[in-house]
């Protein structure tokens, strides 16, 4: 059966190629040919979605995190992804650097800042520019990348790495699907999966290729006056390629692990450097409040409906964003987990990233609050501005600017390598029948095809494009968020049946 289901794999690994190629050119062409109907198309359906369905997206999150608690703290959790013995492929260190590498290291980077302070002065309830509006603004940061999102990504794993480690199936999202499609895993429904991961996968890390130079082009025009152009903007993006193309062909043991870990010891020392200087003892407090206020509405928070407009821009936004991101990012953490067991991967997936999140945020929005309350608002004015500049401001007041300034375009482009790096991969496992190690022609001929889309669609549309990108990967979490529900019941039904034949044994 083993043998039947590689084969099969093979076979349907240039469907999923084919189609995802065709769809993707074809919207691609669309942006370029009449990129003011696209962005129409993709915001109506978009706006639709968020305001209609919001419900949708926060029961289904919240049912995420039910079937993580039972599958980890259950009689499931003993069970191993892999053989009963396996060991773990990768150290602790080296795992939990990539699990982080692979999710959302540079959304991080980018809104830690900015974000506490626009919910400070514009809050889901209340009056803003108050103590309460601060706190209030902490939690939510928190809420919106603590838990939630990372269990998001450990449910989107764990049913390939449990179908393909212990059930040596093909790596495929579709493979997770057989206890409850059988052989039809192999017909248009598994190809329909794929290719809807694929598609997902694709603009998702188009979108960010384009969005972070754009980051990375707004810093060098306030740390040295450059005004950003489409063309500068493409060779950023080109610079990027070339180097998150070259450490994908590498290899997950070589320069993929790198990258990962020179981009945590960065992430540490820049939250050293601004916890010192940026006001620990304010930090500490604003911390130990907000962590006990994020803990102590958990729940509440979670089924939280009392401000639709503003959830819609922002909870609600999220939610739909990180599981488009899940087919990437479940896939790729699934990759590296081998050897773990259920317990171990969704409690070290859930919790570890989000840990590492909240100290981040609670670092850096901490010291965002004090230092504009130093400065006389002078951070919130340049936010207010253009928060795209946020994190660049921010640094500029504390000391060492000329080095910290220069040091986060540094771990900007390394989060960009780093959730590159995984997309890239994943994309090669997905159109290669589940290959767990893909060839090297087709992770290089993936990760250029991302980078020449992106610097297309920049040269000929600007910015336009890509924001109809992003919005159409949302769009594409609607279908995904339904095609996870599904996982979760497959998956049940099959540990199910294996708990059983172990307490038998």
């Amino acid at each position: 059966m083993e043998d039947t289901h590689l084969e099969r794999g093979n076979v349907k690994s240039k469907t999923v190629l084919v189609v995802s190629i065709i769809i993707a050119a074809a919207f691609v062409l669309f942006s370029i040919i009449a990129p003011g109907g696209m962005k129409t198309g993709v915001d109506f359906l978009f706006a639709g979605m968020t305001a209609n369905l919001g419900w949708f997206y926060m029961l289904t999150v919240a049912f995420f995190i039910v079937v993580a608690l039972i599958f980890a703290l259950g009689p499931y959790g003993r069970l191993r992804l892999g053989d009963d013995n396996e060991k773990p492929e990768f150290t602790n260190f080296q795992w939990f650097a990539m699990l982080f590498g692979g999710g959302m290291g540079i959304g991080l980077v980018f809104w830690s800042v900015s974000e506490p302070v626009m919910h400070y002065l514009a809050p889901p309830s209340g009056a803003g520019g108050t103590r309460e509006a601060m706190a209030l603004a902490m939690r939510t940061t928190f809420f919106n990348w603590g838990i939630h999102p990372w269990v998001i990504f450990a449910i989107g794993g764990l049913g390939l790495a449990y179908s393909q480690f212990r059930k040596k199936r093909p790596f495929l999202i579709s493979s997770a699907f057989y206890p409850l499609l059988g052989e039809k895993i192999h017909g248009p429904i598994g190809k329909a999966i794929d290719v809807l991961a694929v598609f997902a996968t694709i603009f998702g890390v188009a979108t960010s290729l384009g969005l972070g130079a754009n980051q990375i082009a707004s810093g060098a025009g306030y740390i040295w006056g450059v005004k950003p152009t489409p063309v500068m903007i493409a060779v950023i993006i080109a610079a990027i390629t070339v180097i998150f193309t070259l450490a994908t062909i590498s290899g997950l043991h070589k320069a993929m692990q790198a990258v990962a870990n020179i981009k945590v010891w960065i992430s540490i020392a820049f939250m050293v450097f601004i916890f010192v200087f940026g006001g620990a003892v304010f930090i500490l407090n604003q911390f130990t409040w907000s962590l006990g206020d994020y803990i102590q509405n958990f729940i509440g928070q979670t089924f939280w409906m009392g401000n639709l407009d503003w959830l819609a821009g922002w909870t609600v936004f999220y939610w739909a964003w990180w599981i488009a991101w899940a087919p990437f990012v479940g896939q790729f953490v699934a990759r590296v987990s081998r050897g773990r067991t259920i317990r171990e991967f969704l409690l070290a997936v859930s919790l570890l990233p989000a840990g590492f999140s909240l100290i981040w945020i609670g670092i850096y929005g901490g010291a965002a609050f004090n230092l504009n309350a130093r400065s006389g608002g002078a951070l919130q004015e340049a936010i207010n501005a253009d928060y795209t500049t946020a994190l660049f401001a921010f640094l500029d007041q504390l000391p060492l600017y000329g080095l910290t300034s220069v040091l986060s375009l540094v771990l900007i482009v390394t989060c960009f390598v780093g959730a590159a790096n995984s997309a890239t991969y994943v994309l090669a496992m997905l159109t290669s029948g589940g290959d767990m190690d893909p060839g090297k022609k087709l992770r290089g001929g993936w990760g250029i095809a991302q980078g020449a889309v992106t610097i297309a669609l920049i040269l000929i549309s600007g910015t336009t494009a890509l924001k109809s990108l992003q919005t159409a990967s949302i769009v594409s979490a609607f279908p995904f968020a339904i095609v996870m529900i599904f996982m979760c019941i497959s998956l049940w039904k099959e540990l199910r049946a294996d708990s059983t034949k172990l307490t038998m044994r």
